[in-house]
């Protein structure tokens, strides 16, 4: 699935990830390949990437993602 990350300032990822764990409001969270639709907000944490089994973790203060027709957005603070 492609995978922007953004925040305010840059974007601080972008490409194809096989796995994304994100800190949901009501607790964490994954999204995989071919996820249903879904916008949610998200709370303070860490973002875990897996990208050919390498895991890359970005820390955000708050956000939301977006999931449609295999991409991920995730507009972070």
């Amino acid at each position: 699935m492609k995978l922007e990350i953004i925040t305010p300032d840059k974007t601080i990822f972008e490409g194809e990830a096989e796995l994304v764990q994100l800190p949901g409001i009501d607790g964490s969270f994954e999204i995989l390949n071919n996820h249903a639709p879904l916008i949610s907000a998200l709370d303070t944490g860490k973002i875990k990437v897996k990208t050919a089994g390498v895991e890359s973790f970005y820390e955000i203060n708050g956000g939301v993602i977006e999931v449609l027709d295999n991409k991920v957005l995730i507009l972070a603070q």
